[in-house]
């Protein structure tokens, strides 16, 4: 007899390498529950809530407070180096205006090109500071060239974290809290700062007053930018902005770690309507026809290299609707999309092999060289649909497919109905007359070795 965990409170429960076909977990907390290399065959998670426990979701927020603080210090003692461009000697002059301008290009990238781009910039920015220090004559301009490429790449890295750790923890406010943090630990750095500007500005020049107001000026106009950098880079990597997919990348991994984990569990049949994901490990999961029905934040988990990788699958799974979408050569083995609208859909040479497309609407979907060895067509409709060396096998499942007419080849400009089954346009398959049409081919495929 099946297991019953439903309803159940399971935070944090140890159920590696059982098995636990077909038992029940439906609306049961099992956040940071571990489920690594489990049979869960069949088992039914509708309405579950998987993701972080409040601890570690915590000590994601905090470690983002941290990173961004630290990040903002960083972005203070940047802007200090831009006082360098006050100073009487050129050579300083020369720093200040390349850390200016240097500073300016990082924004610019980042919004405009996202964080992937920034990668390639700070490695010219560390290049440049190394060859510039090189060439500068021996003392503070040479440490100078050295100190900022240190505390710009820091910053970089430290904005990075705090933006993945903000995205992790899943609160938005984390990224408004890190202001304020940011300004405080700031201002901590500003004797820091006062201390290093003495080389690069000339008191004699500036009254001590004058001194200090505009040491702070371009420090926190530097610090403040930067600290609402982090915060943007968080929040269009929570709305899923491709441009910034490695902060996404790395807030998943780092929620995925003390979240749920399925990692290498058979989820084969397993349903997950209406469950909370977030924050789970799928990697190295066997997912054969599992349901995904209207499942939470499933853009939120780990997937590894399972189909759940690509964000227009998951909304698919989701929803159901897959109209005109284009599935061209991708790898949906064992997908499950049952009663799903796939009219018009693109599905050429892509692998749909042990997939349940049962009582799916294929209407005029093409599927040129679509793999289907084993997969299940139970009342699928096919009407319209371009079957060109389409890769049925005698174990691919018609029975009491809707299909009126199909076409044996693609549609072109020229030949809109290519080769079109039945060859009358004005005649239609009468019920059971499409198994009929298709019968000499598995009965081919029965004579094969």
């Amino acid at each position: 007899m099946a297991l019953d965990f439903s309803g159940q409170n399971l935070r944090g429960r140890n159920f590696k390498g059982q098995d636990l076909a077909g038992a029940n977990f439906s609306y049961a907390d099992i956040r940071g529950a571990n489920f690594t290399n489990a049979n869960l065959k069949g088992a039914n998670f509708s309405h579950a809530k998987a993701g972080l426990q409040r601890r570690w979701a915590i000590f994601l927020v905090l470690v983002s407070w941290l990173s961004s603080g630290l990040s903002g210090s960083l972005w203070f003692v940047d802007g200090y180096f831009v006082l360098a461009i006050l100073n009487a000697f050129a050579r300083y002059s020369i720093i200040g205006c390349i850390v200016l301008i240097l500073l300016i290009a990082y924004f610019i990238f980042t919004i405009r090109q996202g964080v992937g781009t920034n990668l390639g910039l700070v490695a010219f920015g560390i290049a440049f500071a190394a060859a510039f220090a090189a060439a500068v004559v021996a003392g503070a301009g040479a440490f100078a060239a050295f100190a900022f490429a240190v505390a710009f790449v820091l910053a970089f890295v430290l904005t990075v974290v705090a933006g993945g750790f903000a995205v992790a923890g899943g609160f938005a406010v984390a990224g408004g809290f890190a202001v304020a943090t940011a300004l405080v630990a700031g201002a901590l750095a500003f004797p820091v700062a006062v201390i290093f500007a003495v080389g690069f500005v000339d008191n004699e020049t500036f009254g001590f007053a004058v001194f200090i107001v505009m040491i702070t000026a371009i420090a926190i106009a530097i610090s403040i930018p930067g600290t609402l950098l982090s915060i943007y880079i968080t929040w269009q990597a929570m709305k899923g902005n491709e441009e910034y997919f490695l902060i996404r990348n790395l807030a998943i991994a780092f929620a995925a770690t003390g979240g749920t984990s399925f990692r290498g569990a058979d989820l084969t049949k397993a349903d997950f309507t209406q469950a909370t994901l977030k924050s789970t490990d799928l990697r190295n999961t066997i997912l054969i026809c599992s349901r995904w029905h209207q499942a939470k934040m499933l853009d939120r988990v780990r997937p590894g290299s399972t189909y759940l990788q690509n964000s227009q699958v998951r909304e698919l799974l989701v929803t159901g609707q897959g109209q005109e979408k284009n599935f061209d050569r991708q790898n949906l083995r064992g997908i499950n999309l049952q009663a799903a609208n796939l009219a018009d859909t693109n599905f050429i040479g892509t692998d749909l092999s042990e997939a349940n497309l049962q009582d799916a609407d294929l209407s005029r979907a093409k599927l040129k060289q679509t793999q289907l060895d084993g997969t299940d067509l139970t009342g699928a409709t096919l009407t319209g649909a371009y079957i060109e060396n389409w890769g049925i096998t005698n174990t691919t499942k018609l029975h009491g497919v809707r299909c009126e007419y199909v076409f044996m080849r693609l549609p072109t400009k020229e030949d809109p109905d290519p080769l079109r089954k039945p060859n009358n346009k004005q005649e239609v398959f009468a019920d059971g007359e499409f198994a009929d049409f298709i019968k000499p081919i598995f009965d081919t495929l029965d004579l094969l070795p």
